[in-house]
């Protein structure tokens, strides 16, 4: 039994030890003999998984035609792990020759820009551009650009004042909450793009904090070192293996994944790369789905535009949070981003081998992608066109004083003295005032948002930023006037006046006497017929005061006497009744639009000195950090806050400038910075820091406190006109998923308004109907087959427009300042040079200006600047007998409210059916357009 045992356990080991020696043989066969050939085979054959990205949703009008869908592109990509280290410098310089050739885009994201030969960091470029897309002074450090931000969001009450005293980081996310993202890190009061700065130049073995005043130049010629670059490369030859490089290094430990260089390329680009497939081993050719607009800048707004992934805040969200890659493009304003997980899709993949050139050998496993969501949205495409087309050709006509002409009459677009020429950017609003549905929404001027699609070149992006970033009025094609710009309304807001009238019981047939103008102490608050020539409306009751914008029959109802006849009105009423009813028809909120919007307050006269303490207080504590000659804002916080309180103090005494000059004096304020603060003290807070009755007049006839943005006077007009109901507007009908098996209707909300008697708002309605009938729109609307009813409204706009250069500014006016060009200079010099701060030329120019002549105001500085123009509004609704559609149209500095009404009449011609003829098209209203 034993015997048998062993016999098994020997065969056993005889069997194991034959397969031993199999499998030592084969080995070496296989690693000494075979081995270069098994060598060569692995490297010739790779495994990749590609990422298949998912085709993003369309966007469709209120019919079913496309606005934004996709296209087939070529994209080129390089793969770091199939590049041999010493041929990546050759084959990025090969990839990029090619593409310059054939006339190709291609991602250049690298920070240095080389031109002319000077070298500068995109960082820094995009901070400027930040701060001139905002109206910032462009001295502005992080901290002082955060609360400027903030300061005019409390001034346009967006946020309320006591929001500028909580902790930084609450206020950071109050402000995100409210779609406010300021691209600064408050933690360390930098900006983001300084602090990506910071990073990537210590990813180059450069520490920018022990290296101070490292420039551009040096950290090129540092990372060509980093590289090994050889020393026969120019500098732009340098800079393109460099983009491609800085490109791989940014993928870090995912370097595997293949980086994309260039997107929708040329077939001679890919056939190029194809033959030279040998030499550019690891790049590769990969057809992808590119966003595109078929109607170019129609509706730009709306629909927003792409970019990459960059502000802190969409790093937080999309790639820790979501699992983004860093890399991806998402939507940056409008639907595009409010709509961005609907419309992005679910990315797919497929995992392939290629051998050594690249080339597809075998698909090895393949998950198909699936499309984003389609959004539909409410407006009206041909619609949104004419709103478009007639903002855009109104404008011009202004500009040039022009005749518009239209199949409805001509309308001359000039005064008898001037022209308005500095007409350059307005906005229209269409709304269906029974739902809140956007049915056409255009800000001029407008962009292509084709040009983002794949990456925006600087040049272009150039061309989207105003000529004079100093001007908060200057033309920004970016910036979307409909949503985000709040400003006096002027008359258009005289129909809430007249409605708290009636509601308080004022009979709209009371008769107030204009008599021109009404004295308070040596100030003139005059009708603008007492003002333009001395002529009055003489008795006016409600009808006829919107007919004729008659501010003194509004100026009696805010204070609630009847000046005319010298007694108090016939009801009790006054300021509160006014702005009680303005919020009661939406002016105190957002409407609700999906996409991005800024929201007009109505004032509060009790807050009115609280507040104007707080913002002082608020821009003392930037003003003066480095203001005093013993301390600053972190030698001696408390001392600091004590006189900036001190200084607060005086708000409600109003001292004279001489005084406010002398007490600064006696708390130490530098001598160059005393008349700056005084006059920011005196002018922009003591002065107005008190309630009067000159502010209650003021914001009866819609100027003063009062600032609101054509979105919410258009939901304002829907509700006067459609029986009081406030809507939330909507832009967006509805989401279909790509198989149609989900679809999201969006839900329309009204809220009935609580009015004493509902029959007051035909008073109103009949009103704004004498306005298109007999008054200051009648010659617009005399031959327009549709009753229609409407309101002009002309705002003022004070201030001085900024120079574009202020430093030469300065400097060509300093004979009138009383002071000379070569002490100006070395004062200036002097002063910068002492300066621990980086700010601009002109800052230390006025600072010198001032020091020179202590008596000269920053009025004085100003004066030979251009002034503004006032702001142009017109507001409609049609038809009169059934509302269906208001019309608001905004024009910055278009001089009469009355040049907007040919563009609410062409826009009402449109929706109504009177300009497009409908007999070769075919509208399927379940969401298709067949022709």
């Amino acid at each position: 039994m034993m015997q048998k045992q062993s016999d098994r356990f020997d065969i056993l080991k005889t069997v194991l030890m034959c397969i031993f020696v199999v499998l030592v043989i084969r080995l070496s066969f296989m690693t000494i003999v075979k081995g270069d050939d098994y060598f060569k085979q692995a490297q010739d054959k790779v495994f990749r998984k590609i990422t298949v990205q998912a085709p993003r949703g369309e966007i469709k009008d209120r019919y079913g035609r496309l606005i934004a869908g996709n296209r087939p592109s070529f994209t080129v990509q390089i793969s770091k792990n199939e590049v041999a280290k010493d041929n990546m410098n050759s084959i990025a310089l090969g990839i990029i020759d090619i593409l310059e050739k054939n006339g190709d885009k291609y991602a250049d994201e690298f920070p240095i820009k080389l031109l002319n030969g000077k070298f500068s960091f995109t960082f820094d470029r995009k901070i400027r551009e930040w701060k001139a897309e905002n109206a910032i002074p462009k001295s502005y450090t992080a901290k002082e650009s955060f609360y400027y931000i903030v300061d005019s969001l409390i001034a346009s009450g967006a946020i309320s004042p006591e929001s500028r005293n909580i902790d930084k980081f609450e206020l950071q996310k109050l402000l995100n909450e409210n779609g406010y993202y300021p691209p600064i890190y408050v933690s360390q009061w930098l900006f983001a793009e300084q602090v990506r700065k910071k990073e990537w130049l210590y990813g180059y073995d450069i520490d920018i904090e022990k290296e101070k005043g490292i420039d551009a130049k040096e950290a090129f010629e540092r990372i060509k070192k980093y590289y090994e670059l050889p020393s026969d490369y120019n500098d732009a030859d340098a800079r393109k293996v460099m983009i491609i490089r800085d490109l791989v290094k940014s993928k870090g430990y995912l370097q595997y994944q293949p980086v994309e260089v260039a997107y929708d390329v040329s077939q001679k680009t890919v056939a190029e790369i194809e033959e030279k497939s040998m030499e550019l081993t690891g790049v590769s050719v990969e057809v992808k789905p590119v966003r595109y607009y078929p109607n170019g800048d129609v509706a730009s707004h709306i629909l927003g535009y792409m970019g990459k992934i960059s502000l802190p805040y969409e790093i937080e969200k999309y790639v820790d949070e979501k699992g983004y890659s860093k890399s991806d493009t998402i939507g940056k304003s409008g639907i595009e981003k409010q709509y961005e997980e609907s419309l992005k899709g679910e990315n797919g993949y497929k995992r392939v081998q290629v051998d050594a050139a690249g080339r597809l050998v075998k698909r090895l496993e393949m998950k198909d992608p699936v499309p984003g969501d389609s959004v539909y949205l409410t407006i009206d495409l041909e619609l949104q066109k004419k709103a478009e087309e007639s903002l855009k050709t109104v404008l011009s006509t202004i500009r040039q004083g022009g005749v518009y002409t239209s199949k409805w009459g001509s309308s001359r677009l000039r005064d008898s003295k001037r022209v308005y020429s500095k007409a350059t950017s307005g906005a229209v609003v269409a709304l269906d005032v029974k739902t809140g549905d956007v049915l056409a929404l255009a800000s001029y001027p407008g962009f292509d948002p084709n040009l983002f699609a794949t990456g925006i070149s600087s040049e272009d992006m150039a061309k989207l930023l105003p000529e004079n970033k100093n001007d908060p009025l200057a033309p920004r094609p970016l910036y979307n006037v409909a949503t985000m710009t709040t400003v006096q309304p002027g008359s258009v807001f005289k129909m809430v006046t007249g409605l708290a009238g009636l509601e308080k019981g004022l009979s709209p047939k009371y008769k107030i006497t204009d008599r021109g103008r009404i004295m308070l102490g040596n100030k003139s608050f005059g009708c603008w017929l007492w003002n333009e020539r001395k002529g009055t409306h003489g008795p006016t009751d409600l009808y006829k005061a919107l007919e004729v914008s008659c501010n003194y029959y509004f100026y009696c109802l805010s204070v609630g006497f009847d000046y005319g006849a010298n007694k108090p009105l016939p009801v009790q009423m006054g300021i509160e009744d006014i702005l009680y009813y303005a919020r009661l028809l939406g002016l105190d909120e957002k409407t609700g639009i999906q996409i991005e919007e800024f929201s007009g307050k109505v004032p509060n006269p009790s807050d009115k000195l609280k507040t104007t303490k707080l913002m002082l207080e608020s821009t003392l504590e930037i003003k003066l950090e480095n203001a005093f000659t013993d301390i600053t804002s972190e030698s001696d916080p408390a001392e600091y806050k004590k006189r900036i309180d001190k200084m607060v103090s005086w708000t409600e005494e109003n001292p004279g400038r001489g005084e406010i000059i002398k007490r600064l004096g006696g708390l130490k304020v530098k001598e160059d910075s005393v008349n700056e603060i005084t006059d920011i003290m005196k002018y922009n807070y003591f002065s107005q820091a008190q309630w009067s009755t000159g502010d209650s007049f003021n914001i009866g006839i819609g100027q003063g406190e009062n600032s609101y943005s054509p979105i919410q006077m258009a939901n304002y007009i829907s509700a006067l006109t459609n029986g009081g109901y406030k809507n939330k507007v909507t832009v967006v009908d509805k989401i279909e998923s790509y198989d149609k098996l989900n679809i999201e209707k969006i839900k329309r909300e009204s809220v009935k308004i609580p009015l004493n008697d509902v029959e007051n708002l035909e008073h109103i309605k009949k009103g704004m109907k004498k306005v298109t009938e007999e008054g200051t729109a009648s010659s617009t609307f005399g031959n327009f087959p549709v009753e229609v009813g409407g309101k002009t409204g002309t705002a003022q706009k004070s201030g001085r427009v900024p120079a574009a250069d202020e430093a030469q500014y300065l400097l060509s006016h300093l004979s009138s300042f009383g002071v000379g060009k070569d002490e100006v200079m070395k004062l200036a010099d002097s002063m910068e040079k002492n300066s621990d701060e980086k700010l601009d030329r002109d800052y230390y120019l006025r600072a010198a200006i001032q020091k020179l002549n202590p008596k000269i105001k920053t009025s004085d500085i100003n004066r030979f600047k251009d002034t503004y123009d006032n702001f142009a509004w017109f507001v409609s609704f049609a038809p009169y007998d059934k509302p269906e559609i208001a019309v608001v149209v905004l024009i910055f500095q278009g001089g009469h409210g009355g040049y907007g009404g040919p563009i609410a009449r062409d826009v009402i011609g449109q929706y109504m059916g009177l300009e497009t003829d409908y007999s070769q098209e075919k509208i399927d209203y379940s969401g298709g357009l067949t022709q």
